[in-house]
C-alpha cells in the first residue's frame, strides 16, 4: 500500500513538472524584422514589419508598414497596422486593428509550412492571412478576403515575399 501510495505521488509530481506545449511554437519563425514587396488589389507596393514577443512572452505582436504609390487614377496609400497573438486557453487567438478603421478578430493554426489566421464567419467580409516560410530567412504571405454570404469563396487581395532584415 505504502509503496503504491509513493509510486502515486511520484507520478503527480512528475507530471505536474510537465513542461507544457509551447502555443507560439508555429509562429516562432515569424520573430523579428522583416522587409517586403507585394502586389495585389492595392497595386504593386513595398513595406516593413517586424513581430517580437511581449508580455514576458505571452503575446506576439507585429507592427506593418505598407506604401502603395498612386496609380492608375488610385491615390498613393500609407498603410499601419497592429497584430496582437495571444493564448486563449488550447487555441491562439490574434486581433488586427488598423489606420483605416479595420478590427479583426482571427483564429491561428499550424499548417505544414508556417501558420494561418482564419476570421470567423460573419455577415460581413471573411478574411484569411497566411504566413509560408519558403527558406531560413523568407516567408510568402497571402491576404484573402471572401464575401459576405460565401465565408469560403477566398479571393486574394495581397500577396507577396519578405525577406529578414
Amino acid at each position: 500500500m505504502r509503496r503504491t501510495a509513493l509510486l502515486a505521488l511520484a507520478s503527480t509530481l512528475l507530471l505536474a513538472q510537465a513542461p507544457k506545449p509551447d502555443p507560439f511554437a508555429p509562429l516562432r519563425f515569424l520573430a523579428g524584422p522583416w522587409i517586403g514587396e507585394g502586389a495585389g488589389d492595392p497595386g504593386k507596393g513595398s513595406g516593413q514589419f517586424s513581430f517580437r514577443f511581449d508580455l514576458d512572452g505571452r503575446a506576439l505582436i507585429r507592427h506593418s508598414v505598407a506604401d502603395y504609390p498612386a496609380q492608375g487614377g488610385r491615390p498613393a496609400v500609407h498603410h499601419v497596422d497592429l497584430l496582437t497573438t495571444y493564448a486563449e486557453g488550447d487555441a491562439l487567438r490574434a486581433l488586427y486593428l488598423d489606420n483605416e478603421g479595420h478590427v479583426i478578430h482571427y483564429t491561428v493554426t499550424a499548417t505544414a509550412e508556417g501558420a494561418a489566421f482564419l476570421s470567423e464567419p460573419g455577415p460581413g467580409p471573411r478574411f484569411r492571412l497566411t504566413y509560408r516560410a519558403t527558406g531560413p530567412n523568407r516567408v510568402h504571405i497571402r491576404f484573402e478576403i471572401a464575401p459576405p454570404g460565401k465565408p469560403e469563396a477566398f479571393v486574394t487581395y495581397v500577396e507577396g515575399t519578405s525577406t529578414r532584415s
